[in-house]
């Protein structure tokens, strides 16, 4: 049986929401007060994933992983592709991921939760959820909630290595984008083989068009 969670707090958070290619990929992060004394160990100081470099957020997402497995830290994460993100607006998308992270994480707890409260990032909303198994307690969007909400930072983070892993595997469908290096942003180089190449499958026709860098 698994142990019942009291008073949750539950920190989601995105990443992706501007690049020109994949997708956006949001995370929802539970952690107990026992993980957070086994963070003590860790030479890298907690930030959002922005202020952290690739290796110092490989450190906590390796230490989130092991930590789960223990069952001290709970976490999911869902991702909405280019597609998707075309006809429905990033905003949208976004939203959905957060919504679809946040089930996912409460499902994969058995449900067995008494009352949560629930921190996303500014921008970052639940569409509304009927269900009443999920048990809201209080949800809040916070303005810069990435540097002030410890489960906020861990969500970033464990968002950012997971979606740069996907860029990367990418890059290997369409090595001549370059998603490797600069994991779909706008950046000179990228924007130069758009212009010459075109958009792959990977790519966000809507903000690509947006930047003028191919013909409607």
């Amino acid at each position: 049986m698994k142990k019942k969670l009291d008073r949750t707090v539950i920190g989601i958070d995105e990443v992706g929401r501007g690049p020109l290619a994949g997708p956006v990929t949001v995370a929802a992060v539970m952690a107990s007060a026992r993980f957070w004394r086994s963070t003590a160990a860790l030479s890298v100081p907690l930030r959002d994933s922005k202020r952290l470099s690739p290796r110092q957020r490989e450190v906590w997402f390796r230490h989130v992983r092991a930590e789960a497995t223990h069952g001290t830290v709970h976490y999911a994460l869902a991702s909405v592709f280019p597609r998707v993100i075309d006809r429905v607006n990033i905003t949208r998308a976004a939203n959905l991921a957060a919504t679809r992270a946040f089930k996912r994480l409460v499902s994969s707890m058995g449900y067995r939760v008494s009352g949560m409260s629930v921190i996303l990032d500014g921008g970052l909303y639940l569409n509304k959820i009927r269900d009443t198994k999920y048990k809201i307690l209080n949800t809040n969007t916070v303005i810069k909630g990435d540097e002030r909400f410890p489960s906020i930072m861990l969500a970033s983070i464990v968002a950012k290595v997971t979606r740069d892993r996907a860029m990367k595997r990418l890059h290997v469908r369409f090595p001549v984008y370059g998603f490797d290096k600069h994991k779909g942003y706008g950046t000179k180089r990228h924007l130069q083989v758009l212009k010459k190449r075109g958009p792959s499958e990977a790519h966000r026709l809507t903000f690509v068009h947006a930047r003028h860098t191919i013909k409607r």
